[in-house]
């Protein structure tokens, strides 16, 4: 969503001819390439527990960085005191950092600016919740706090947590693109404790994404973000631990999409590719999985938490086919993996904030559907474990990964049965892909709740999938 009005010179004092002559000082070293990264950032958050609202937080954060590449060498250099002279001390800090040595060569001049537009809107909502009333919000974590405890008797304690921002972007760079983006984001997640005969469990839910305020009124309510938490956090009082093994595995839709996320798309970031350090390096072109999957990325997806107008280096982001029908096809690629691998830039670059400079990152990443039937799927297990809840995990650059499972259910003669909990699943990335056996065709994204951390930096993210079922998996339980 573009809103018009914000006016950049009015916040930073910035004009544009100033921003071209800082370009050219960043240039003056002989660099490949300069970039400025603006950021004006409005936040809320609010939080309720013990029956008040505890917290209400409001924050501006203003500032800028500035990017200068020479062959494989970045520098970067950012600043919070938008004056011209600590602006051109970051730039002749970060072309001095690139700078490989002292080169005859003339420096690049940038001549000319070219202004241009994000050509979609993933902005889904009458209008941004930052436009909204304080009392509006308020009201909305009330509701959601007051439902998880209506829900049982057993739930002691509940948090309630509303966040909300609106970044504003002005990206320009030394071939002479200018442009700007607005970006809403709001969050409402709840936390219950459940207790029974001196058992403790906690349950999570919640939602958002790129959406307004009016989203927590019609797709998903608070109502339903508080009792769904409780619900859990009551269901694992019942839960059992898991039997450890090797076992069929069905994963459900959406929730699951998080081990997609960890245990294969972070291995298909370009910068990993380029530095050798992902099991995906080499295999371009090569079958990996079963012919079952195919796995893409998509920033462009109306709505949802990792989805973008333009990435953090002003490209227009692709919907990208990282595996088709089992083979790895591409990656995911920034401006400098792009052209050091040689490949098309598709638009991933992004950052945390003006603090940062961009990385290869995913946005919306999910396992495309297949044609069968949920039901069906869950019918075909003997005996086996469904899971219903991922709570995170760890992957390594070999690919082995440890997942915890915070909610599932025995599959006994083709049925859910009991609860479980306090299980892991223990594996490999291309094991697991090999061994997929059915793709569900209720393909789902999971909580619009996520952020994802790479190198310090965390961005918005989100995942999905069908309904997978995997024909063997270690689990971690008890015997």
């Amino acid at each position: 969503m573009n809103k018009k009005g914000f006016d950049w010179e009015e916040k930073t004092g910035l004009e544009l001819h100033q921003v071209q002559k800082t370009l050219n000082l960043a240039l003056s070293t002989g660099a490949d390439f300069a970039e400025l990264f603006l950021e004006y950032v409005l936040s809320l958050s609010i939080l309720m527990e013990d029956d008040i609202i505890k917290e209400t937080s409001e924050n501006v954060s203003l500032g800028l960085g500035i990017r200068v590449i020479k062959k494989d060498r970045t520098g970067y250099a950012y600043t919070n005191e938008l004056s011209l002279e600590k602006i051109k001390s970051a730039a002749l800090s970060a072309a001095a950092i690139c700078q490989l040595r002292p080169e005859k060569s003339s420096p690049l001049i940038l001549k000319k600016i070219n202004t241009a537009s994000p050509d979609r809107n993933v902005f889904v909502g009458q209008k941004p919740a930052t436009s909204a009333t304080l009392a509006n919000k308020i009201d909305l974590v009330k509701r959601a706090y007051q439902q998880a405890f209506k829900h049982d008797q057993s739930v002691k304690k509940v948090q309630v947590a509303y966040g909300e921002s609106m970044q504003q972007v002005w990206i320009i760079n030394s071939e002479g693109l200018s442009i700007k983006d607005t970006r809403p984001m709001a969050r409402l997640a709840t936390i219950a404790l459940a207790e029974k005969n001196g058992r403790r469990e906690t349950g999570f839910f919640g939602g958002g994404g790129r959406v307004g305020l009016d989203y927590f009124n019609i797709s998903l309510t608070p109502e339903t973000i508080g009792a769904e938490a409780a619900r859990e956090a009551c269901l694992l009082l019942e839960a059992t631990e898991a039997p450890a093994g090797e076992y069929p595995v069905v994963l459900s839709p959406g929730h699951s999409g998080i081990l997609v996320h960890e245990a294969v798309g972070h291995l298909l970031e370009a910068d990993f590719i380029r530095k050798k350090t992902s099991i995906f390096s080499d295999s371009l072109g090569q079958k990996v999985a079963s012919e079952l999957i195919t796995i893409y990325d998509d920033p462009n997806l109306p709505g949802l938490r990792g989805s973008y107008n333009l990435d953090d280096e002003g490209t227009r982001p692709e919907k990208t086919l990282l595996i088709d029908r089992g083979r790895v096809v591409d990656f995911l690629t920034d401006r400098l993996s792009a052209r050091l691998l040689k490949k098309q830039n598709n638009g991933h670059g992004r950052r945390q904030d003006y603090t940062c400079w961009p990385l290869p990152r995913m946005s919306n990443t999910y396992i495309e559907a297949g044609d069968q039937d949920a039901d069906e799927i869950i019918q075909s297990v003997k005996k086996g474990l469904y899971v219903s809840q991922l709570s995170g995990g760890q992957v390594e650059d070999s690919g082995q990964f440890t997942f915890s499972i915070s909610l599932g259910y025995l599959i006994e003669n083709g049925r859910l049965t009991r609860p479980v909990s306090q299980a892991t699943l223990i594996g490999h990335s291309f094991d697991i892909l090999q061994k997929v056996e059915m793709v569900g065709s209720d393909l789902d994204f999971g909580l619009q709740t996520g952020t994802c951390g790479k190198e310090g930096q965390e961005v918005p993210v989100a995942d999905g999938c069908p309904t997978l079922k995997i024909k063997a998996m270690t689990i971690g339980g008890t015997k």
